[in-house]
């Protein structure tokens, strides 16, 4: 089932706010991406920093399986959802 764009909006917000939690990896996405603190702080409501985050948690099985458990998604939500914010369609290559 395809998620409206609310509610991929409701779950990068969510990937936004678990990752704020995350003393550890939270540095790493801020080295990997060139944000600060304050620029996280500042984009949380923006739908193409959502998407930023998304995509970064998705470069690893563990990241996005811990966020998919903490928020209660089912694992593919997070693809699903990164599909609907800017800058997230799906290429296909044939």
């Amino acid at each position: 089932m395809a998620l409206t764009q609310d509610a991929a909006e409701m779950i990068g917000l969510q990937a936004v706010a678990w990752l704020a939690g995350e003393d550890e990896l939270l540095p790493v996405f801020l080295g990997s991406t060139g944000a600060s603190e304050r620029e996280f702080r500042e984009n949380l409501q923006d739908p193409d920093f959502q998407g930023a985050v998304l995509d970064f948690l998705m470069m690893d099985d563990a990241w996005i399986s811990a966020f998919c458990e903490a928020a209660g998604l089912d694992y593919d939500a997070p693809r699903q959802a990164r599909v609907m914010l800017p800058g997230g369609a799906e290429t296909h290559w044939t």
